[in-house]
């Protein structure tokens, strides 16, 4: 039968009634670590549900029960003998807080014996030290006849009486001491028989417990790290002594292992620095200033076009914007309004005095209106080569939003994402300036890759003045009318803000760190998050230790790594929660949104994807299949306005944008003398667009409002 790895994951979380790490590898037993709060679950090939519900419930008790602390500061015993102990306790306070837990406890050492896993078919249990006789009595004494002398009962009892681990701590004492004397006496009588066994039917009857004991072996090496078995045990001679049961527990569980699994690999998202990660508005302007003052000794203004063309654009586009506030308040308003209450205000209403007779409500009411939520804003542009056609046209819905926010004042930032920025570059003197090779973080194994030259440049702020602002509106302007113009236009863009590939997965990465900083900054409740993109981006690598096994004195180094989708998992150890990560591009990065949405609910991500006509049909089958309703709806829907939005993507919205129809004009021209045909259809046209534009402006707006 196969286990659902995921649902033990979430089986183990829930008993331990909180968020647990859980790890599925190829471990040869289960283990819990009380000081990293993991719980590791082997690979098992051929290991019952019930065997690992058994594990899952067994680990769950150290997480819950057994402390973090150094014991070996108390007591000089070999952790087999703890582990005996702590293991009866922890079972048995498992199955009082679960009580469901005590059949599958039952049942699945039943599993466990019938397979003889503690190797003991061939031997006789009577002979076996009480160490020995213990573990299996409080796991599988159910179903075996086990019998314990005079002498040894106290200490059993002692065993079932625990409830503490100081007591676990003094029992294993006990019992080591016990079995060490016996051992020694044993040496001297080799033929020395036990006497007086009475059977132990009386003691407690409780089904077995967790076949894992040598997993407790592991669960205390790992939470006392570093110690090891034989560490404060040596006597004057060597001490042999040992738990056999247990370590036969351990060999017979290797032979579940499923040894041609593939390992799964846990990866987890890096905390970047924003100081190297970002550079700032400042920067950013001031390099563009200084690249393009080197053309004012031109007696040709250089860049009378493209300026003309932001005049006429951000003329046509007030209408717009102002639609948006309009529609903005007015949502606002009837949210706020939906959300009032009525009071009474204890004063009289003399102009319903007359209805004493048959109406108590004499008094005025007041209405109040509760406040609206702050909002805030924040914008990733995509800064690669293949916007260069649509860079106007994405910038044109850019400036409209940031025009918006600066109407209603609402605070935003405008990210870039590049691997530009931190190239080599000519400085102000002519100089050459290396790259930037500043790591991000401090990398490590079982990380994603972010490499030193990605950055988010901040082109737009609300922190700026009104006029700063429109200074650098014209900049950014000026910059996408040349990327689509380069052959046509009298000068160049500055080298560090060329465009370069998509790292869109990267900058989702440097959300984790900037959202809550836009947020304290701002002290807002409510943020918007949208990503202007034209595609899909590459799946990000993972830190990985690497071994050069045909070079003899290469040392291990730290490289990168492609992943596997079939055996990544992203987890989020503040969540507490994985995500297994998917095979497509797409997959990938919606797994990355999912994983902000968790993290920050207050946050709507909302993605603009701008569609060339042959993009259009591969970008419906990524989120829905042909023939499906969703399908066929986006499918009509673009047919007939040149957009449409998905819903069940990894953003909250996820809006595609006709690029012809973003290209088109919005506003009625026609020459002058033009025929009745002509001015039909121009203002057909500028229908269609202002149509458009007001439909997903719309929509955003009810997402923001």
């Amino acid at each position: 039968m196969t286990v659902k790895h995921e649902i033990k994951s979430q089986l183990a979380k829930l008993l331990a009634t909180e968020d647990l790490i859980v790890e599925h590898k190829q471990t040869e037993t289960a283990c819990f670590n009380v000081h990293t709060r993991v719980l590791t679950l082997p690979m098992w090939e051929r290991a019952s549900n019930t065997v690992y519900d058994l594990l899952v419930g067994h680990e769950v008790g150290h997480a819950l029960f057994t402390p973090d602390e150094n014991w070996l500061e108390k007591v000089a015993v070999p952790p087999q003998f703890v582990n005996v102990v702590e293991d009866a306790r922890i079972e048995k306070m498992m199955k009082r807080k679960y009580a469901g837990l005590g059949k599958t406890f039952y049942h699945g050492y039943k599993e466990l014996q019938d397979e003889d896993f503690f190797s003991i078919s061939d031997s006789n249990v009577a002979d076996l030290n009480l160490a020995d006789r213990a573990n299996l009595y409080f796991k599988v004494g159910n179903f075996l006849d086990i019998t314990f002398s005079e002498e040894e009962m106290p200490i059993i009892r002692m065993i079932e009486g625990c409830e503490t681990f100081d007591e676990v701590l003094q029992a294993a004492e006990k019992l080591y001491l016990f079995c060490k004397k016996q051992q020694d006496e044993d040496a001297k009588k080799p033929d020395n028989k036990t006497e007086n066994q009475q059977p132990a039917s009386e003691i407690v009857d409780e089904d077995a417990k967790d076949e894992v004991e040598h997993e407790s072996d592991d669960k205390v090496d790992q939470s006392q790290e570093p110690i090891s078995s034989d560490q404060n045990f040596q006597s004057d001679k060597k001490d042999d002594l040992k738990v056999e049961t247990a370590d036969s527990l351990s060999d017979n569980i290797k032979d579940l292992i499923d040894e041609h699994s593939s390992e799964t690999v846990y990866l987890e998202v890096p905390k970047v620095n924003l100081d190297t990660v970002i550079a700032s508005n400042t920067d950013v302007h001031d390099y563009i200033n200084w690249w393009w003052s080197r053309y004012d000794q031109f007696e040709t203004p250089v860049f009378e076009n493209p300026d003309q063309e932001f005049v006429k654009f951000k003329r046509n586009a007030q209408k717009e914007v102002n639609y948006l506030v309009k529609e903005f308040e007015c949502r606002k308003a009837a949210d706020s309004y939906a959300r009032a209450s009525t009071a009474r205000t204890g004063v009289l209403d003399t102009s319903n005095l007359h209805t004493y007779k048959y109406n108590e409500d004499l008094f005025k009411k007041v209405t109040v209106l509760p406040d609206g939520k702050n909002h805030g804003l924040v914008f990733v542009l995509d800064w690669s080569g293949s916007m260069s056609n649509v860079m106007t046209d994405t910038c044109k819905q850019l400036f409209n939003l940031v025009w918006f926010c600066k109407k209603v004042n609402i605070p935003f930032e405008v990210y870039a994402f590049t691997n530009e920025w931190n190239r080599k570059h000519i400085g102000e003197n002519g100089e050459d300036i290396a790259a930037n090779l500043t790591p991000h973080f401090e990398k490590r194994e079982g990380l994603f890759v972010v490499e030193h030259d990605f950055s988010m440049m901040n082109i737009l702020s609300s922190k700026v003045s009104g006029k700063e602002l429109e200074k650098q509106m014209i900049s950014i302007w000026r910059l996408a009318y040349s990327f689509g113009r380069s052959y046509a236009t009298s000068y160049a863009w500055p080298d560090r803000l060329s465009l370069s590939g998509t790292p869109l997965n990267e900058s989702l990465v440097c959300l984790h760190q900037i959202l809550p900083k836009f947020q304290r900054d701002n002290r807002l409740q409510k943020i918007q998050c949208i990503v202007l993109t034209d595609g899909e981006a590459n799946a990000l690598a993972q830190y990985k230790e690497i071994k050069r096994y045909w070079e003899s004195d290469c040392q291990p180094f730290l490289g990168h790594k492609r992943i596997d989708p079939s055996n990544t998992i992203l987890r989020d150890r503040k969540l507490g929660t994985t995500y297994k990560m998917g095979y497509s591009y797409h997959e990938f990065t919606n797994v990355m949104l999912r994983n902000l949405k968790d993290k920050f609910s207050d946050v709507n991500f909302i993605g603009m994807r701008v569609l060339a006509s042959r993009d259009v049909g591969n970008f419906m089958r990524i989120h829905n299949n042909p023939g499906e309703d969703e399908f066929n709806r986006i499918q009509k829907e673009w047919k007939k306005e040149k957009s449409f939005c998905i819903k069940n993507s990894g953003y909250d919205a996820y809006f595609g944008l006709s690029s012809n129809s973003l290209s088109q004009d919005s506003e009625f021209e026609v020459d002058e003398g033009a025929s009745k045909a002509k001015i039909k259809s121009a203002f057909v046209k500028s229908l269609k667009v202002k149509k458009l534009n007001k439909k997903v402006l719309g929509e955003f707006i009810s997402l923001v409002a």
